[in-house]
């Protein structure tokens, strides 16, 4: 869990992974620097239970960024099996059990996420469960998903705080890019799935194990509140572009699909005048209460024991 100024959250966080029905885990909260309490806070958990959590922070506390701050945990991780947990959303308590059978069921798989439930019941507002990946319940050969899902894809792409990775795997892929500092740290995740779906099959699981919380400080609402995210994904493109050509990678599909993209956002104007009859349709049918319709998002319903829907 890598947090920073994150008092107001940060103990349900926490107690959402002491709850897990899974025993054999440790969890490390890494400090970015943080100067509220958050600081005191993870470190009271620590010194309580000195066997299963740790603090660690940068070198004179400094802030390096959600990348940098990741890579460190995952340098001192000590599991076969890392999973992360931003310090504002929790997971549900069978949620390490799940992920950990099937990464055994399956021992070629990097990565295992399931559907989300994005959590806004917390403030009254609505909750949405949200599938990732396109499809569900069976391992996905590389480069597969990297074509399907967001941001090349159609797809929803996973949230951080619901995947399982194997951590030689993320040895391999030299975990997260630090690069992605400031508002870039919107797309910071995409970075590290987009190599990760080069090296090894993912899995997609139809189970729910996170509650991903909706609130307007997250980073990417500020990025797009801000009217900052065609630069953010722009930067993000022409790096897997980069990256793509460092590693040897050369696949068609793949390159058409970064081009796709960066036109679009290297010319907002003329894309905004194209799509401009469809996002007028969409706003007339959303007034008219079939918005149901082109958004993919669908109330939350109740899930059994299992978490099933």
């Amino acid at each position: 869990m890598i947090f920073l100024n994150a008092e107001t959250f940060m103990a349900e966080a926490v107690e959402s992974v002491i709850a897990q029905t899974y025993p054999n885990w440790e969890l490390l909260l890494v400090d970015d620097g943080s100067t509220d309490k958050s600081t005191g806070m993870a470190l009271d958990y620590a010194n309580r239970f000195p066997r299963k959590i740790r603090y660690l922070e940068h070198a004179g506390h400094v802030n390096r960024g959600m990348s940098a701050t990741r890579n460190l945990g995952i340098g001192i991780a000590r599991g076969e099996l890392i999973s992360f947990i931003d310090s504002d959303d929790v997971w549900k308590p069978n949620k390490l059990v799940d992920q950990v059978g099937i990464m055994r069921k399956h021992p070629d798989l990097g990565m295992v996420c399931g559907a989300v439930l994005y959590w806004g019941s917390w403030t009254g507002d609505h909750d949405f469960l949200i599938p990732t990946g396109h499809v569900f319940d069976r391992p996905v050969p590389q480069p597969e998903a990297l074509l399907a899902l967001y941001p090349l894809g159609k797809a929803d792409a996973p949230c951080p705080s619901d995947v399982m990775i194997r951590a030689d795997v993320l040895a391999r892929i030299g975990g997260f890019e630090e690069h992605f500092t400031g508002e870039k740290q919107a797309y910071e995740d995409q970075g590290c799935f987009s190599k990760l779906y080069l090296e090894a099959p993912v899995f997609f699981s139809s189970e729910v194990w996170l509650m991903y919380r909706q609130h307007r400080a997250s980073c990417l609402t500020t990025v797009r509140r801000e009217g900052q995210y065609g630069v953010v994904r722009l930067y993000y493109l022409s790096w897997l572009k980069r990256y793509l050509k460092s590693k040897g990678v050369t696949e068609p599909r793949i390159d058409e699909a970064i081009d796709r993209s960066m036109w679009r956002y290297a010319h907002p104007v003329i894309y905004s005048f194209l799509t401009f009859p469809y996002e007028l349709l969409e706003r007339i049918l959303r007034r008219l209460g079939k918005h149901h319709l082109l958004h993919r998002r669908r109330p939350f319903r109740p899930t059994n024991q299992s978490g099933r829907v």
